[in-house]
């Protein structure tokens, strides 16, 4: 099958268990819940989205063929600063061909005293040898997220990603039974919305929402419950209220979206 992304970046997972770590996030376009059109989002599903997800016209965002030709898309944005991260680790010449995979870049201070914007692009060749792997420790992680990535993410492209070495997280809204081979699940319920994925790693809920509330999820298994304030114009209240639920019910542990604090995307 093909696949519609709307952009592919690099950054810092901003929310719930995996906050901090370094990743890829691969934004499908596309959702079942709101069609991502402002003119349609009264008699959305889910009324709250804070995600541009139409179209495929962001960085990165294309139409891509193949399951093959969007691993490498992927590998090649995590390719680029490992390349550069790697040669200051270990402090070896490498050439720009070599490829290096496997790093976790959440150590910053590695990067010296340069930036990660003054850092020199590379080639990076997904198929060739992992030279520097067992010198460089970590793994690759992409963030398959959307809209909703359960509408394209599929068996090839999960092998294709596993193929480049990444270690596979998905952010669902739940209504679609995640496929075989994910590696981190975060689903996020919407009041409204059938609950058809009922296990996975995370249970992040946005706070408060009529007809979702916590107690509904807390019996299902999952290893982490996440509480995360809505945001909008009502942001300060609906942080008092989750920091106050997880107060009172200590299994909910609070969600914090760092990346918009920190600036980033």
């Amino acid at each position: 099958m093909s696949y519609s992304v709307k952009e592919i970046f690099y950054t810092l997972q901003g929310e719930g268990a995996q906050t901090g770590r370094a990743a890829v996030f691969c934004r499908f376009a596309g959702c079942n819940l709101w069609s991502g059109r402002e003119s349609d989002r009264a008699s959305a599903i889910c009324r709250f989205c804070d995600t541009d997800f139409a179209d495929t016209n962001g960085p990165g965002g294309g139409k891509f063929a193949a399951a093959e030709a969007l691993a490498d898309a992927v590998a090649e944005k995590w390719g680029h600063l490992e390349w550069a991260r790697a040669r200051s680790l270990i402090g070896e010449t490498l050439s720009p061909r070599q490829e290096v995979s496997g790093h976790d870049f959440s150590r910053a201070d590695a990067f010296g005293q340069g930036t990660i914007g003054a850092l020199a692009p590379v080639t990076f060749t997904p198929h060739s040898p992992r030279a520097v792997r067992n010198k460089v420790p970590g793994t690759p992680y992409v963030v398959c997220t959307g809209g909703e990535p359960l509408l394209q993410l599929d068996a090839p492209l999960i092998a294709a990603l596993h193929a480049r070495g990444f270690e596979i997280a998905v952010e669902s809204n739940g209504t679609i039974a995640a496929p075989e081979g994910i590696d981190w699940l975060c689903v996020s319920p919407k009041a409204g919305a059938p609950l058809v994925q009922t296990t996975g790693n995370e249970l992040k809920l946005v706070y408060p929402q009529a007809g979702a509330e916590p107690e509904r999820f807390e019996q299902l298994n999952f290893r982490h419950f996440f509480l995360q304030p809505m945001d909008g114009p009502a942001r300060e209240v609906n942080t008092r209220l989750a920091l106050e639920y997880c107060l009172a019910h200590p299994r909910w542990r609070m969600s914090l979206q760092t990346h918009k604090l920190l600036g980033i995307p």
